[in-house]
């Protein structure tokens, strides 16, 4: 399972992003792909989709 950290989480609007540790690049995440709250620098592991719109990361967890 890829873990990451968020780089950039807006809870008003329902989105952000994750920098994935292993291929250094932003992966979209929106608030329905949550499982836990997510804030800025945290650190978590996710599952990655692809719609038409590029990767987004789903089923996002906080680790400690």
């Amino acid at each position: 399972m890829p873990t990451g950290v968020v780089k950039f989480f807006n809870e008003r609007k329902g989105f952000g992003f994750i920098i994935d540790d292993e291929l250094q690049q932003d992966i979209f995440v929106h608030a329905t792909g949550l499982i836990d709250r997510i804030a800025e620098a945290d650190k978590v592991t996710f599952e990655i989709t692809e719609d038409n719109r590029g990767k987004k990361a789903i089923n996002v967890k906080k680790t400690e």
